[in-house]
């Protein structure tokens, strides 16, 4: 057995767990925590010999340190969320890879490949690196949406990467998903818990998660940014090459800006109609 746990978060994913608990059944110490799933998610988990717990959710980053805090049997922890597999060959590399890692090394930083309509979006996905294998004694998570891992020591990278299907449960879904967090992004604009980024950090930064944190906050300062997301995945980063898997998908993710772009100016006039009558009462 590969001395690596494994970490599981859940929310009725009766659908896309099978799968996953499939592919790391070389694990000997699988963690589910589950957010009260309602339909058969947690007896799936215990039929496959995982450990169980239950959690209210309560936020993205919380409960993803809720699920770094578990007692888990080895030192290093894989992430994996329930839409995702792990091939034999990032199974290989991930054994290697502990059984020779220095003391020093607090994890280890792997791509990722989407997969719409049997397609790897391999040119039109955002962000193809991810954190995902971690001491977790010396790692949180930050940012209660599109969380961050902020780990505390050297990050290896492997060369391997795992699979991810972000549409497994139908377009509907992830529409369903991304208004929800359209919703969050907006809020987390307005209260202004974004800090004034740095455009050296984002262009020159070594470290990965915190290029990704400025990228994001200047992204977030752009006029036009539907469309210059659009062109970006396109265009600069070739999505047009990913056929029309990769053009859908551009489209998808520049209407998913322009719903935070709305949203933050619907409740900004929300805001100015309810501060406007408490201004007319005290003059």
């Amino acid at each position: 057995m590969t001395a690596i746990s494994v970490l599981i978060l859940t929310k009725n994913e009766q659908q896309d767990l099978p799968g996953c608990l499939d592919s790391v059944s070389w694990c000997d110490d699988v963690h589910v925590l589950d957010s009260l799933s309602t339909d058969d998610t947690v007896a799936l988990a215990e039929r496959a010999g995982a450990t169980v717990t239950q959690r209210a959710f309560d936020g993205y980053a919380s409960q993803r340190n809720a699920g770094l805090r578990l007692p888990f049997k080895h030192p290093w922890v894989l992430v994996v969320d329930a839409d995702e597999r792990i091939p034999a060959a990032l199974h290989q590399e991930l054994t290697a890879f502990v059984e020779s890692a220095d003391n020093t090394v607090a994890a280890a930083r792997m791509r990722r490949r989407d997969i719409w309509w049997g397609v790897w979006l391999r040119h039109s996905q955002i962000s193809p690196l991810y954190v995902r294998l971690v001491r977790p004694e010396r790692a949180h998570y930050e940012r209660e949406i599109n969380e961050v891992l902020v780990v505390k020591g050297p990050v290896a990278d492997l060369y391997e990467a795992f699979d991810h299907y972000p549409f497994s449960k139908g377009l509907d879904h992830w529409l369903t998903k991304h208004n929800t967090y359209s919703r969050m992004e907006a809020d987390l604009i307005l209260s202004r818990s974004i800090a004034r980024p740095s455009w050296k950090v984002a262009l020159l930064g070594a470290d990965f998660n915190e290029r990704r944190v400025n990228q994001k906050a200047i992204f977030y300062r752009l006029p036009a940014r539907p469309l210059i997301k659009l062109l970006y995945m396109l265009l600069w980063r070739r999505g047009l090459l990913d056929g029309m898997a990769g053009v859908r998908y551009a489209i998808l993710q520049s209407i998913y800006e322009y719903l935070i772009v709305l949203k933050v100016k619907e409740r900004q006039q929300q805001l100015m109609q309810v501060s406007a009558p408490a201004a007319h009462r005290q003059a």
